[in-house]
């Protein structure tokens, strides 16, 4: 509970809180489109990531938005983040598909 934050709160939090943006769509999605800035730290990598390296912040304090294609797998990233002990994880409604319709900035890699 409590857990998915609106595209509108994910904003919020990355402007204030200086929230991390952890994409957990496969390489190949984070390729197509990911929330401008956001790190690729595919689902199946969140148990081995290395902290402090490109993927999760090595300060497990940091807020966390945590988005996929659609909201599902973000949701299941959330709950083994907080395994991990990143209590400030959050979990975006709706995946990068709301944040296209919500009209917010979105990268490619090249």
């Amino acid at each position: 509970g409590g857990q998915a934050v609106s595209t509108a709160e994910a904003v919020r939090l990355i402007n204030r809180e200086k929230a991390v943006v952890i994409d957990v769509g496969d390489a190949a999605e984070f390729a197509t489109g990911h929330v401008a800035g956001a790190r690729s730290v595919p689902l199946a990598t969140i148990d081995t990531a290395k902290e402090g390296s490109k993927g999760l912040p090595s300060n497990k304090a940091s807020t966390l938005v945590v988005v996929c294609p659609t909201g599902t797998r973000s949701a299941k990233a959330v709950a083994m983040l907080r395994k991990l002990g990143y209590d400030n994880a959050r979990s975006v409604a709706g995946g990068l598909k709301a944040w296209r319709e919500a009209n917010l900035p979105i990268e490619k890699s090249a």
